[in-house]
């Protein structure tokens, strides 16, 4: 009988400005993540090495070109596929640089692309930055809309998940003023049903209940706040439940989340970012995990950015990206 492999994951380093490759280099020195997977970076050598140097690891890091070299490494090895060569001006904490966004985007590229040949099983990704990967003529809000055109698909929702809270959103990256307009009856519907299948899988439940959330304060206050609420998000609603789906609401979001987060509702819908995802990180800055559902891939990610602040100090938490990883093997299995 022989020895069964442990998942190759593919994990992105993110803006060498920022805390990305540090925390990939705690990441992979943690136990947890070498006993369930076998992890590699897709990035750039000299910043990881100064990430190691920093970090004041024991970790050698070791070039490969095909990700299954990383399974015969031995231990205390960080295999990297190294896609660029970043010069010292290219990399200065908290200074982000189109060479950077450009490298950045390729990681991103290579991937999804390993994935989507199964050379490997999922991949993970550390925080971007997505003025670099403007300036570098890669015009994306991020990496969720990214990984989903490069996917070739429409119907994506971007999740963050901890323990308690699990909040799909409508809308990710927009204006506030376009929410409204972009709130239609179809994206609302078919969040909650991708929102619905992923919670079902998360959680091993048939029918987790979904709380959907009101666009407006008291949802819509019969009209004096908006229409949304009444004429758009309650018939998605209904039409959801038509399919099955144990979703309710529309809910105002002033309250819901205190309900939520006592484990009341097994997962929500937003209707746009900070109203999902302030309460999310209020609770789960630390083991909070971003998930990109409805891809042909497993894409999960930490549920921060690239904090510049903490950048070069080697103490930037890894908490949410070992939360990411485990995130991923658990979706593999």
């Amino acid at each position: 009988m022989g020895i069964e492999m442990k998942p190759i994951i593919a994990i992105t380093m993110g803006d060498p400005s920022g805390v990305g490759p540090e925390i990939i280099i705690k990441a992979i020195s943690s136990g947890e993540t070498a006993d369930n997977c076998t992890p590699f970076v897709i990035g750039d050598k000299p910043a990881m090495e100064r990430a190691v140097s920093i970090c004041n690891s024991p970790l050698k890091i070791a070039l490969i070109t095909e990700p299954r070299e990383a399974q015969t490494l031995p231990a205390g090895i960080l295999p990297l596929l190294a896609l660029s060569d970043l010069t010292a001006s290219d990399i200065v904490y908290g200074a982000p640089s189109a060479a950077a966004g450009d490298a950045v985007y390729q990681y991103i590229c290579h991937a999804a692309k390993l994935c989507l040949s199964g050379k490997v099983a999922a991949m993970v990704t550390a925080p971007i930055n997505k003025e670099a990967m403007h300036r570098a003529g890669h015009d994306y809000p991020g990496h969720t809309e990214l990984l989903a055109d490069l996917c070739g698909t429409d119907d994506f929702v971007m999740m963050l998940a901890g323990d308690i809270l699990r909040v799909g959103l409508v809308t990710i990256h927009e204006a506030i003023e376009d929410i409204p307009r972009l709130v239609t009856f179809e994206q609302v519907l078919k969040t909650i049903r991708i929102t619905a299948k992923a919670v079902n899988r998360l959680t091993g439940k048939k029918d987790a209940e979904i709380a959907v959330l009101a666009l407006n304060p008291h949802c819509g206050e019969g009209g004096k706040f908006g229409n949304q609420d009444t004429d758009i998000i309650e018939p998605a609603i209904k039409a959801a439940r038509n399919e099955g789906i144990n979703a309710v609401g529309p809910l105002s979001a002033d309250t819901l989340f205190y309900f939520a987060a006592k484990g009341n509702y097994d997962g929500v819908v937003a209707m746009y970012h900070d109203q999902g995802l302030i309460p999310l990180k209020m609770l789960h800055f630390d083991d909070a995990v971003n998930i990109t559902l409805g891809l042909p891939i497993i894409r999960t990610s930490v549920d921060h950015g690239t904090a510049y602040n903490l950048a070069g100090t080697g103490t930037a938490s890894e908490k949410s990206l070992v939360a990411a990883v485990r995130m991923a093997v658990g979706m593999i299995q």
